[in-house]
């Protein structure tokens, strides 16, 4: 009798921190209306439309609150730990300081203007990233109320679709994503090819394709930041021994002749017409332009656009560098239209053979199918979603087999004689390039990925899936570590809260700390060295706020200066 009292008793202090979130998240959207009251004195028909849509999402968060009520009336506060408490404590203080952020700041989530302040974005995907490591949290410590939990991170993210601003989100993005295509063509095309200034970067690096192409993204990042056109060095390429222009566009059509007047490896000087760059292993001295910087001068609409804006500037780069030859394109698309490619979809990305135990740690197929179930009963919130599907890319063609058999209810897609292509003994055929680059296309374009992004094939997924959203950086769950890019500056984070130690191995931190993050391990904790005090430990994840690190790249005026004279 005393288990099932404490077993109880354990349930119950976990409904009262879903019942204390929900609450608060109401009092958080009820705050904002009287701004919006004060708003629409003048509003149009679209803005009614917009004001009618969050009210009856309002109502429909007050009804599914009621539930978590009843249940709140029955439990005592005194059932929660110090833990618990300190989770409900801090939680409660965010959500404060947001609201009085709204009011003070006149931010309603629905506004007759058509671009949003700045402050709101950053606080909304605050918001929601704050839910969601709450909600970790939460996970680690009781499964069973994963789905009311989930829940609030669902009412979160329906601000982005009830706050009016969906159609400027769309439209920043492909401004934005115009502006830079049309300086990487620019710049890869010059007028005289035999005066131009050159970084010449050869693919053959040791290593695989992933691997391979964050090589070229940061021969490119380099060539952008000094104003070089790149030459792609890739005949005999381990890949292709026809070069990257077989299978992709030339990213120059008027400049691929790697020689010039003047030739010297990599620092050389500003006048030299020729530089050789080495891998980024071996890169010195380091120029600024290196991840995880982002261009200063388009900084300010990236992050108030993008909630992270490495991983899209990275995506845009590779947006120009894989165009794919008409023939490839031809077997990307028959290839999707044989295996039935269609949304809803999750892309589940299971590496094996030669990583596991050296690079990564060995994951069954059961922790990725958690994930994947946890996304579509998130998605059901929203509407009926009928058919489950996955999209299945491996390098063990066991691994599809082992899908299919013990998870009968969902269409698995995957097709095993691509994992074998990727053994290690026919990983640099033509066959398996092609299956690589059909594997990565297809993740990319579903609508969540489970990964690990130990895994570059992984990242170079996800990085490629913001081409095809406003902000796709939500819209992945990784088994192991957080995103990185191969031979990155510090990764640093700055914390907004303090924070003392409840247990052994967490860290001090005081508002303002710079921390050099190390991983987040999904429990609501994250682990890293606080560079103030040397000390190295765990903090809260959501007590702290990516450092944006931007970089003085040219911002190519003389691009439209060219315009200007032509016209």
């Amino acid at each position: 009798m005393s288990a099932i009292l404490k077993h109880v008793n354990y349930i119950g202090c976990y409904r009262i921190l879903i019942v204390f979130l929900a609450v608060w998240l109401i009092v958080l959207v009820i705050s904002a209306f009287p701004i919006i009251s004060t708003n629409i004195s003048s509003t149009d028909t679209k803005t009614t439309e917009r004001l009618s849509r969050a009210l009856a999402d309002l109502e429909a968060l007050r009804r599914q609150n009621e539930e978590l009520q009843e249940i709140f009336k029955d439990i005592s506060v005194n059932n929660l730990n110090d833990e618990q408490k300190e989770a409900i404590e801090n939680f409660q203080s965010r959500l404060n300081k947001a609201e009085h952020s709204f009011n003070s700041n006149n931010l309603g989530y629905i506004s007759s203007k058509e671009e949003p302040n700045t402050q709101y974005e950053l606080l909304r995907r605050r918001l929601y990233s704050n839910t969601k490591e709450l909600w970790y949290f939460i996970h680690s410590g009781l499964l069973d109320l994963h789905k009311k939990s989930k829940s609030l991170i669902y009412d979160i993210e329906q601000l982005a679709e009830v706050d009016g601003y969906a159609t400027w989100r769309e439209r920043e993005a492909n401004d934005l994503s115009n502006l830079v295509q049309e300086r990487f063509r620019f710049l890869q095309n010059p007028k005289n090819c035999d005066s131009a200034k050159k970084l010449v970067c050869n693919l053959n690096k040791g290593c695989g394709y992933g691997c391979q192409l964050h090589h070229a993204v940061y021969c490119f990042m380099v060539a952008y930041g000094t104003q070089r056109t790149l030459i792609l060095k890739s005949k005999g390429w381990r890949y292709h021994k026809g070069g990257w222009e077989e299978i992709f566009k030339p990213i120059s059509d008027t400049c691929t002749d790697p020689t010039g007047e003047s030739v010297s490896n990599w620092p050389g000087h500003q006048d030299t017409q020729v530089i050789n760059l080495p891998i980024i292993d071996s890169l010195s001295p380091r120029p600024p332009y290196l991840p995880l910087a982002i261009p200063e001068d388009l900084a300010p609409r990236l992050t108030r656009l993008h909630g992270d804006p490495i991983v899209w500037w990275v995506g845009q780069i590779l947006k120009y560098l894989l165009r794919p030859q008409e023939k490839i394109s031809k077997i990307i698309q028959d290839t999707m239209t044989k295996m039935g490619f269609k949304r809803p979809i999750v892309g589940v990305h299971v590496r094996r053979t030669d990583k596991v135990g050296t690079e990564a740690a060995y994951h069954g197929i059961e922790e990725y199918m958690s994930h994947v179930d946890e996304y579509y009963n998130y998605l059901e919130l929203k509407r009926p979603v009928g058919q489950r599907r996955v999209y299945l890319a491996t390098d063990d063609p066991k691994v599809v087999t082992e899908a299919k058999n013990k998870y009968p209810h969902y269409e698995i897609i995957g097709d095993p004689s691509i994992s074998k292509t990727a053994a290690v003994s026919t990983r640099y055929s033509d066959t398996s390039l092609f299956g690589i680059i059909l594997d990565i296309h297809m993740l990319s374009m579903s609508d969540y990925l489970v990964c690990t992004f130990s895994s570059q094939v992984c990242r170079v997924a996800y990085e490629i899936m913001q081409n095809y959203y406003p902000d796709a950086s939500a819209k992945f769950r990784s088994l192991d570590d957080i995103y990185y890019y191969g031979g990155q500056n510090a990764h640093n984070v700055v914390a907004v809260w303090p924070h003392e130690p409840r247990r052994s191995g967490e860290m001090t931190i005081s508002a303002g700390d710079l921390i050099g993050i190390a991983g987040n391990h999904w429990n609501g904790f994250s682990k890293g060295r606080n560079v103030r005090t040397n000390q190295i430990g765990f903090y809260p994840s959501f007590k702290v706020k990516d450092k944006i690190e931007t970089a003085k790249y040219p911002t190519y005026s003389e691009m439209h200066k060219n315009k200007e004279n032509e016209d």
